[in-house]
């Protein structure tokens, strides 16, 4: 009997590793798929993202397979890899996110998309992201500032959730224009609701924050469309990017041969929020620890942006300008260093339109392919004591497909600039006006599913005409 037993084992093992074989002999990757279901997640979001790709990097190379947010994936940690699958074959890697995030933003909005329509969708986008289009943004941002930067005056606040909205009402902005619909308000309350639950597990039952997020999902749709017909009925389509979509051609006009269904509009808005929140707000509480913790070249950013505010004052006290950001080239490469140091944005999806042979390994049409930015980022092969903030690396540009904060090829981010020209507006006043101290002496790092410092960085602020005692 026992020889009978141990003969069934052994052909259930081959038949195991044959389902797992192509029929032209090609593996897939090496790795590990984790628990059923649930595969790695939780390692993935509740770690230091460095120690889990690390780990099985060094296990399994610069390809390997592993199964996270209900999905199998192959993960990649080469540069060259990674030009692959963004760029010279981006044909064979459509982007995607697992089927959850998909509901959640929409499945019309432009990051899950490729060809025509993709491109259709990329040059209105592109159109209110432009330099020439956002230059105007800069009174607008900053009047969001001026109102924002005084409630912290002389009290504690959580930079995350600060800058957070910070984010948020840019994004607003941005989508939306100036114009105040009565719609606007609702909006934000349920893009809020619906955000609670996007790094949710994907279990639709009742109580759970998937469930309420879902719901939330439909009547922020109900409420876009609303307002969408409004606009329409009045011919008055306000500005932002709402305006951009309902013209069709990028310049308000209305084109009827080129129109969105409200639909595709509504998904492309709130894809444009969700875009544009949290990573600008994770950026941001990076930036001020690093500044915090490097006295040095907090002294030096301080003086570049003393220099403009005072220029500034001597022209009468006007605001700033669209020009007054060029000058900030220190504050600039801190922004950079900051992308690269912190990777918020960890890595990408993509998914295999096809079987795929990838460096020798199999990709199961249908897996996702995640490049991993962080991987690249931190590599002492590319970035010289990758641990080190050092902003002065990128006084010559880095080496190609090294550097990819916001993605690389036809589907990196349209508002990359924008999201720059944000960070840019906000420091200038805080760092001339304010002076602040981190609160409490953890300094780790906390994962959900953004990288950011622990318990989002509280910290005390104070006017700079208090003296510095004041911070003790």
């Amino acid at each position: 009997m026992l020889p009978l037993l141990l003969l069934f084992g052994l052909l259930l093992l081959l038949l195991l590793c044959l389902q797992w074989r192509h029929p032209n002999h090609h593996l897939l990757p090496p790795g590990s798929m984790g628990w059923p279901y649930i595969g790695e997640t939780f390692k993935l979001y509740t770690q230091n993202p460095n120690s889990f790709f690390s780990i099985r990097q060094k296990r399994y190379g610069d390809v390997f397979k592993t199964h996270i947010l209900g999905c199998p994936c192959v993960m990649i940690s080469s540069p060259e890899a990674a030009r692959v699958v963004l760029v010279s074959k981006a044909h064979l890697f459509k982007p995607t996110y697992p089927p959850s995030k998909e509901k959640m933003i929409g499945p019309q909005a432009l990051f899950f998309h490729q060809g025509p329509y993709h491109s259709r969708l990329k040059k209105l986008i592109q159109a209110s992201f432009l330099p020439s289009a956002i230059k105007p943004s800069v009174s607008q941002i900053e009047n969001i500032v001026l109102r924002l930067l005084p409630s912290w005056d002389n009290s504690q606040i959580n930079t995350l959730q600060q800058m957070k909205r910070f984010a948020f009402d840019v994004a607003m902005i941005s989508a939306f224009g100036d114009q105040q619909d009565l719609e606007i308000e609702r909006i934000k309350h349920l893009y809020q609701c619906l955000e609670k639950g996007y790094n949710s597990m994907p279990l639709d039952l009742p109580g759970t924050p998937f469930r309420k997020a879902m719901k939330a999902r439909k009547l922020l749709s109900e409420t876009l469309g609303k307002l969408i017909e409004k606009r329409q009925r009045s011919n008055e389509y306000g500005g932002g990017l709402l305006a951009v979509l309902l013209g069709g051609d990028g310049d308000g006009d209305k084109v009827e041969k080129n129109k969105l269904s409200n639909s595709q509009i509504a998904d492309n808005i709130i894809g444009v929020i969700f875009a544009a929140q949290d990573t600008t707000a994770s950026v941001l509480t990076w930036i001020l620890k690093y500044l915090h913790d490097d006295h040095h070249l907090l002294g030096a950013v301080k003086k570049e942006q003393d220099a403009i505010f005072e220029e500034k004052v001597r022209e009468g006290g006007r605001g700033l300008t669209w020009d007054d950001t060029r000058r900030m080239a220190l504050t600039s490469r801190v922004i950079q260093e900051t992308l690269r140091t912190a990777s918020v944005l960890s890595f990408t999806f993509r998914e295999a339109v096809e079987e795929v042979e990838f460096e020798g390994y199999l990709i199961p049409r249908g897996w996702k392919v995640l490049p991993l930015f962080r991987t690249i980022h931190h590599s002492a092969h590319f970035f010289p004591h990758p641990e080190k903030f050092d902003p002065s690396r990128f006084e010559v540009p880095p080496r190609p497909n090294t550097y990819m904060p916001f993605g690389n090829g036809v589907h990196s981010c349209p508002g990359s600039e924008m999201a720059k020209l944000e960070i840019l507006v906000l420091l200038h006043h805080f760092i001339t006006g304010y002076r602040w101290k981190v609160v409490g002496e953890e300094s780790g790092i906390q994962y959900g599913p953004f990288p950011v410092p622990k318990g989002g960085l509280p910290i005390k602020v104070f006017s700079r005409k208090n003296k510095i005692t004041s911070l003790n």
